[in-house]
Formats: C-alpha cells, sequence, structure tokens
C-alpha cells in the first residue's frame, strides 16, 4: 500500500512540475502520461540515481550536498528521454535548466505530501 501512495505523490508532484515548469511539457493531459513517468522516474531513481551518487560523491562533500539537485535534475531530464524514446510516454523536458526546477519542485511537492499523506507511524 505505502508503494502506491508513493507512487501517487510522485504522479501528482509531476503534475505540480509540469503546470509550474515552461520547459516541460506533457503530449495530452491524461493520468496514464504522469502515471507511466512516475513509475519510470522511479525506476531511475532506483538503479541510476545510487551509481551517480556514488560517482560524484566528492563533489557532493565539496559543495555540502548542494550537488545531489543536480543529480536529481539529470535523473528527471533522463527519465523523461527514456520515457519518450522507449515506452513513448509524451512527457518531454526540453533542457537541462527545466529539468533542474521540475527537479526542485517535484522534490519539495513530494516532502509535503509525503508528509501530509504517509507520515511514518511512532516508534514504539
Amino acid at each position: 500500500m505505502r508503494i502506491l501512495i508513493h507512487w501517487f505523490i510522485t504522479a501528482v508532484a509531476l503534475v505540480v512540475a509540469a503546470w509550474l515548469v515552461p520547459g516541460i511539457r506533457v503530449e495530452r493531459e491524461a493520468w496514464t502520461v504522469f502515471a507511466g513517468m512516475a513509475i519510470i522516474l522511479g525506476l531511475v531513481n532506483a538503479i541510476v540515481r545510487p551509481i551517480l551518487a556514488f560517482l560524484s560523491c566528492p563533489l557532493i562533500v565539496l559543495t555540502l550536498g548542494l550537488f545531489v539537485l543536480v543529480i536529481n535534475g539529470l535523473t528527471l531530464w533522463l527519465a523523461a528521454a527514456i520515457a519518450v524514446r522507449w515506452f513513448h510516454v509524451g512527457f518531454y523536458v526540453d533542457g537541462f535548466l527545466p529539468a533542474f526546477l521540475g527537479a526542485l519542485i517535484v522534490s519539495i511537492v513530494s516532502v509535503i505530501l509525503t508528509s501530509v499523506l504517509a507520515p511514518k507511524p511512532p516508534d514504539q
């Protein structure tokens, strides 16, 4: 159940990012586009993001963690490219700056919605 809640939260965060960032376009306003993109983004975050974080560990330490925002932008950009080329999902990101801003918005919306919809159970 928890994974479905996080999947829904990611899809809603992608809707907000597509609505706010001019460089993120959606082919049609259907939930299937955002749901598919949420699955692809989750898979990219699970597989590629740890590799990027490991390889850029010195930059993350040097920038006091701010380079993680760049990694988030790259993973959103990569997920959109995979979605369009391999799965024909109509979610387009027009460059790194829209990907960076979109990833920032997705992160903020995800944190807010996760704290509201999926709070952690109290420790006993």
